[in-house]
């Protein structure tokens, strides 16, 4: 694990780290494609940005008291700004609406550090993307990370048409030299990419990374089963229908938390969160879905076994990690690093 994306993953324990937050200013929106605009943020006080590491994401404080996670999509080499870009979901929580019908040109907004949940593999000889919709964002500035450092690589980009399909332009150069394809069903799944023939035979030291909609990512995952392990890199915008869940054939049982700085003791119990327990007492916690794949309210653990319930950390996380909006404890205490 790089130093970047280290950094980002420890500063992604909100509550642990102190100037988390950034004050930032909109410098410029611009129109993508049909439904997705581009949000260009700078420093408001002129200095330089954090560094980041492609695949990052940052939350965003929205008017109404909304924090949303979107990936950034410009070069990591850039420090002078960030870029997401957002598609407007009507029927969504909230967030993108008021992205697109609230914030102009100029607002000051909060974002936090960049978090990388999505990091590229830095041992992996060839990469292959694949990006549905919107799920392009991060692989953006994955695909610039990995051009600068020559590295081969391979993108399948799906969308319903091309109107719905954000950076086809800045595509258009890697699609014309084979490095990539452009992939649109027009509303029918089974005229799009064919992910069985794509993904059939994995090379020696190929990593897998796919981000978009969840029916998209979940074929994806059947289709590229066969991969061998830990070569398969996912990031959701909502949970996965196969994310581990209660499924009521164990009730759910009560367990402590302790807060190694201050070890103060609570219990959480059935239909209780840990997160909920925590504010119930005082220790403020940043959260966003509140479902287990956004990584806003990603903690350490010091000791204990965690139940993990989420669709974002990898199995060397969960060693170190757990999500504390939908986890639970298997042991009788989980003792977090607050």
């Amino acid at each position: 694990m790089n130093a970047v994306v280290l950094a980002e993953r420890l500063s992604s324990q909100g509550h642990n780290i102190e100037n988390r937050h950034i004050s930032a200013r909109i410098r410029a929106i611009s129109n993508l494609a049909d439904g997705i605009k581009s949000f260009e943020f700078v420093r408001a006080s002129g200095d330089l940005l954090p560094e980041f590491s492609a695949g990052s994401h940052i939350d965003i404080h929205l008017p109404g008291g909304l924090i949303r996670q979107y990936s950034l999509c410009n070069s990591a080499t850039e420090r002078h700004r960030y870029v997401v870009a957002v598609l407007r979901d009507p029927s969504g929580r909230g967030g993108s609406i008021a992205m697109h019908d609230v914030l102009q040109v100029g607002d000051l907004v909060t974002i936090s550090l960049p978090r990388n949940h999505f990091a590229l593999v830095a041992t992996a000889r060839q990469h292959t993307f694949i990006a549905g919709g919107i799920g392009i964002t991060p692989i953006m500035a994955m695909i610039d990370h990995v051009r600068r450092r020559g590295e081969p690589f391979r993108l399948y980009y799906c969308a319903r048409t091309p109107e719905r399909a954000a950076f086809v332009e800045q595509l258009r150069p890697l699609v014309d030299a084979g490095m990539a394809s452009l992939h649109f069903d027009y509303g029918k799944p089974q005229d799009g990419l064919n992910l069985s023939e794509a993904l059939a035979s994995p090379q020696e030291g190929t990593h897998l990374y796919y981000c978009g909609p969840a029916g998209l990512l979940d074929a994806i995952e059947k289709a590229s089963i066969h991969w061998p392990r830990g070569s398969r890199h996912c990031e959701r915008f909502a949970a996965s229908a196969t994310a581990p869940i209660d499924d009521g054939s164990e009730p759910d049982r009560p367990f402590d938390i302790e807060l190694r700085r201050t070890r103060a003791r609570f219990t959480v119990n059935p239909g209780q969160t840990i997160v909920q327990v925590l504010r119930s007492n005082g220790v403020e916690i940043e959260t966003s879905c509140c479902e287990g794949y956004c990584g806003t309210c990603m903690t350490r653990y010091i000791s204990g076994e965690p139940n993990h319930r989420d669709s974002v950390l990898d199995e060397e996380d969960r060693e170190e990690f757990i999500m504390i909006c939908c986890s639970r404890s298997k042991s009788a205490t989980l003792v977090l690093d607050i």
